[in-house]
């Protein structure tokens, strides 16, 4: 027996299973197709408009700063301010995403582009999320090559692009969201859920921002 039937062995014993359990098997296939939703909270099933403000909301509750653009090319120019307004270089580290070549970054002469994933030595990372929550104000990031999960952890500022129409009610809907677009069954290496800035309050419970990550995060929503 190799060591995890072992475990696996004491496990069912404990629980007095038996090793082969149809029933059980059955039940957890089920599962994993039928992909059941949890309970929706009544804060989440509001319009459209009303779940892009509730997320800008709660986004800016939990440390964030948020600012609402009506079209791509607007971006590097708001990015620009961002980097300008907080005395840091002009300079950003981003992925391939498609969404983030509708920005027109030649647009801002001055902002230095750099591509692919953190080594750690950015000051300031752009990321495109996949989708946000209006009831917490969480961003959904998917980990892949257009969008390295190094910039969402390494840089200290984090710039986060998210499409409104991206915005839904509830963490539910999103899971489903991401089904779809990667295949029953199928997920990305990681996905990476954001709400806020990194912080802890381990030490005598003062709260530090950069703890584990970026100490400033802000969010583009493009309508």
């Amino acid at each position: 027996m190799s060591p995890r039937d072992t475990v696996l062995g004491k496990i069912r014993a404990s629980m007095r299973v038996p090793a082969a359990d149809s029933e059980r098997r059955n039940a957890v296939s089920a599962r994993l197709a039928d992909t059941p939703r949890g309970i929706i909270p009544n804060r989440a099933d509001l319009p459209k408009a009303g779940q892009v403000e509730l997320f800008c909301a709660m986004a800016a509750q939990s440390g964030a700063t948020v600012s609402r653009l009506g079209d791509y090319a607007e971006v590097p120019a708001e990015v620009s301010s961002y980097l300008r307004a907080r005395n840091l270089p002009a300079a950003i580290r981003i992925g391939a995403d498609k969404r983030l070549k509708k920005a027109r970054w030649d647009s801002e002469k001055h902002l230095e582009i750099r591509q692919g994933a953190s080594d750690g030595g950015d000051l300031a990372g752009v990321s495109h999320a996949m989708a946000g929550i209006a009831e917490t104000g969480t961003l959904a990031l998917v980990s892949g090559q257009d969008n390295p999960t190094t910039i969402n952890f390494l840089p200290e500022h984090h710039i986060v692009l998210l499409r409104s129409a991206d915005i839904k009610g509830d963490m539910e809907t999103v899971w489903s969201m991401l089904r779809k677009s990667q295949g029953q069954g199928e997920m990305p290496r990681a996905l990476n859920l954001i709400t806020g800035p990194s912080r802890s309050g381990d030490i005598e419970q003062t709260i530090l921002l950069g703890a584990h990550g970026p100490r400033a995060l802000h969010i583009i929503v493009v309508d």
